[in-house]
């Protein structure tokens, strides 16, 4: 019997929803719809929350109160713990805490402390004492990348493969709503109540964060976690390293999104070069943009569900090039708002897409005996080309104009892609795709 049913009717037959298509469909709603997605969201917004508290509030507070800026300046080293996080992934990966379970314990520490630490920066005096405010925001990095930390192990153990890009898209997302409030939010607040009162409201934010983590189910705990802390710490790497193509992965890490870090790091000076008001930047830049990227990184995680990880970073990188190269489009026509709002409106729907799918594919490439320790070996080397690869970009520009720089930076991307023949190659079928495909 076929998989398709037929009406018959005078004119002929009328072909009908196959059973197949139909259980995909719900099997689709059904993973949007879940719990499981509303604790990646939540999770998202307690994690994004605390990052701009320590850069962009702060400098405004200290900028207030008529402190030095190079003292301002730096500030920026009170954030060395989001990207040496993988020092203390592997405590976390070796001890269980005797309540909640292996990363609900940490993650409800983590968050306590992180919120008496937001209200001790609040309390500090930054013209009187800079130094404390150091050490306050030191203390708000420290435990903010320790709840990182933990989300990111949680969110690979707690989704399956087929949910894994739907769940890091709504992770993002969420980031992305906390880091809005914090910045945006506590800017406009700060204009009509003290600052400490600002960081007091933000670390009441953090309370459905806790809620989240006291209600979510405690994922299920591997066999062959680490038994010692050496192992935690060596296990690791040798898992990782003895995999076949592990070398070409940690290159792809580092590239995927190097031509679209690099084009991000020089826009602003492209705009007001163009001729654009830090008005328009503001309003078609960042406030459309940043919906263009919510939405983005919405589209990207439903389509991994039908498309898998492995053809969505092939899909997603070209379009991210492409966008990128929309840029050089604009260069050449110079100032006009609709195109200006065209381009932003790609180059965010296609950069939260890439952004998605390239979180879920190091979350899924990661052991889950070792989620911590190897995720956040990850995620503070795909850091390492927004540092490197965004200092040359000023000189670049300067010598070759806008033009040949966007073009270069689209061009860029092409040795990322090419990587993904080596470990992700389009023919293949992904997980989530196998597993879709079983229950159809």
């Amino acid at each position: 019997m076929g998989s398709k049913s037929s009406i018959s009717t005078g004119s002929g037959s009328v072909r009908q929803p196959s059973m197949n298509s139909i259980d995909r469909r719900q099997s689709i709603l059904k993973i949007i719809f879940s719990s499981r997605m509303l604790v990646a969201l939540l999770m998202g917004f307690s994690c994004g929350l605390p990052l701009l508290l320590t850069i962009s509030v702060l400098q405004a507070w200290m900028k207030e109160e008529g402190v030095d800026l190079t003292v301002i300046g730096m500030m920026a080293l009170v954030g060395l713990p989001y990207t040496l996080k993988f020092l203390w992934a592997p405590f976390l990966d070796r001890f269980t805490l005797p309540f909640l379970g292996r990363r609900r314990g940490w993650l409800l520490i983590a968050q306590i402390t992180l919120m008496a630490a937001i209200v001790g920066l609040g309390r500090t005096n930054p013209a009187n004492s800079p130094w404390m405010v150091a050490f306050a925001a030191f203390l708000v990095t420290f435990f903010s990348a320790s709840q990182d930390i933990v989300v990111d192990a949680y969110r690979r153990e707690d989704l399956s493969d087929e949910e894994l890009g739907l769940g890091s898209s709504l992770y993002v997302n969420g980031y992305r709503v906390g880091m809005l409030l914090a910045s945006g939010g506590g800017l406009i607040m700060a204009d009509y109540m003290p600052f400490s009162m600002v960081y007091l409201i933000m670390a009441a934010c953090l309370l459905p964060g806790i809620v989240t983590t006291l209600l979510a189910p405690e994922p299920e705990t591997p066999a062959g976690t680490p038994k010692n802390l050496r192992g935690a710490v060596l296990d690791p790497l040798v898992e990782y390293f003895s995999r076949t193509g592990a070398l070409w992965i940690l290159a792809f890490v580092l590239l995927y999104k190097v031509g679209d870090t690099m084009a991000s790091a020089m826009t602003i000076p492209f705009y007001l070069d163009i001729g654009f008001s830090k008005s328009e930047i503001g309003a078609v830049v960042k406030l459309f943009g940043f919906w263009a990227t919510i939405a983005g990184s919405l589209i990207g995680g439903i389509l991994m569900i039908r498309l898998g990880i492995n053809r969505s970073l092939w899909i997603f990188g070209f379009l991210q090039a492409a966008s990128t190269a929309g840029f050089a489009l604009l260069a050449r026509v110079g100032y006009s708002i609709p195109l200006l709002s065209s381009v932003i409106a790609f180059e965010n729907l296609s950069s939260g897409m890439g952004t998605a799918a390239y979180v879920a594919f190091m979350a899924s490439i990661t052991n889950k005996k070792f989620t911590a320790t190897q995720y956040a070996l990850l995620t503070s080397l795909m850091g390492v080309p927004r540092v490197l690869a965004s200092a040359p970009t000023g000189f670049l520009a300067k010598n070759v104009g806008w033009e040949i720089f966007f073009i270069s930076c689209a061009l860029i991307a092409i040795p990322g892609m090419l990587l993904l023949l080596k470990f992700a190659a389009w023919h293949h079928p992904d997980p989530e795709i196998i597993e879709i495909t079983s229950q159809s």
